[in-house]
Protein backbone atom coordinates (compact mmCIF):
# COMPACT_ATOMS: atom_id res chain seq x y z
CA UNK A 1 0.00 0.00 0.00
CA UNK A 2 0.98 3.57 -0.90
CA UNK A 3 1.87 5.62 2.15
CA UNK A 4 -0.58 9.16 2.29
CA UNK A 5 2.33 11.53 2.49
CA UNK A 6 3.89 9.89 -1.01
CA UNK A 7 0.49 10.33 -2.52
CA UNK A 8 0.36 13.99 -1.34
CA UNK A 9 3.52 14.84 -3.28
CA UNK A 10 3.08 12.64 -6.87
CA UNK A 11 1.64 14.38 -9.48
CA UNK A 12 1.18 13.38 -12.59
CA UNK A 13 3.72 13.49 -15.34
CA UNK A 14 2.35 14.93 -18.24
CA UNK A 15 -0.03 17.37 -17.01
CA UNK A 16 1.44 17.83 -13.41
CA UNK A 17 -2.12 17.60 -11.26
CA UNK A 18 -3.00 15.43 -8.46
CA UNK A 19 -3.40 11.36 -8.79
CA UNK A 20 -5.47 10.05 -6.31
CA UNK A 21 -5.41 5.89 -6.42
CA UNK A 22 -7.75 3.70 -7.67
CA UNK A 23 -10.76 1.83 -5.84
CA UNK A 24 -8.57 -1.42 -6.58
CA UNK A 25 -5.41 0.41 -4.77
CA UNK A 26 -3.36 -1.13 -7.61
CA UNK A 27 -3.11 2.02 -9.56
CA UNK A 28 -2.85 6.03 -9.58
CA UNK A 29 -5.63 7.62 -11.54
CA UNK A 30 -4.55 11.44 -13.24
CA UNK A 31 -8.50 12.39 -14.17
CA UNK A 32 -7.33 15.62 -16.17
CA UNK A 33 -5.12 13.18 -18.47
CA UNK A 34 -7.78 9.99 -18.11
CA UNK A 35 -4.80 8.10 -17.67
CA UNK A 36 -3.78 4.99 -15.16
CA UNK A 37 -0.56 4.77 -13.70
CA UNK A 38 -0.13 0.88 -12.17
CA UNK A 39 1.87 0.53 -8.85
CA UNK A 40 3.84 -2.69 -9.25
CA UNK A 41 5.78 -4.41 -5.88
CA UNK A 42 4.06 -1.23 -4.09
CA UNK A 43 6.06 1.18 -5.90
CA UNK A 44 4.06 3.64 -8.88
CA UNK A 45 5.23 3.51 -12.13
CA UNK A 46 4.70 7.03 -12.86
CA UNK A 47 6.09 6.94 -16.94
CA UNK A 48 3.69 8.49 -19.38
CA UNK A 49 4.78 5.91 -22.15
CA UNK A 50 3.51 3.13 -19.76
CA UNK A 51 0.32 4.36 -18.46
CA UNK A 52 -3.02 3.16 -19.40
CA UNK A 53 -5.75 5.25 -20.82
CA UNK A 54 -9.12 5.17 -18.60
CA UNK A 55 -10.88 5.61 -22.03
CA UNK A 56 -9.07 1.62 -22.61
CA UNK A 57 -9.83 0.58 -19.33
CA UNK A 58 -13.63 0.78 -18.45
Amino acid sequence: MINQDLLDILACPQCKGPVVLNEKGDGLVCDTCHLLYEIRDDIPVMLVDEAKSLDDIE
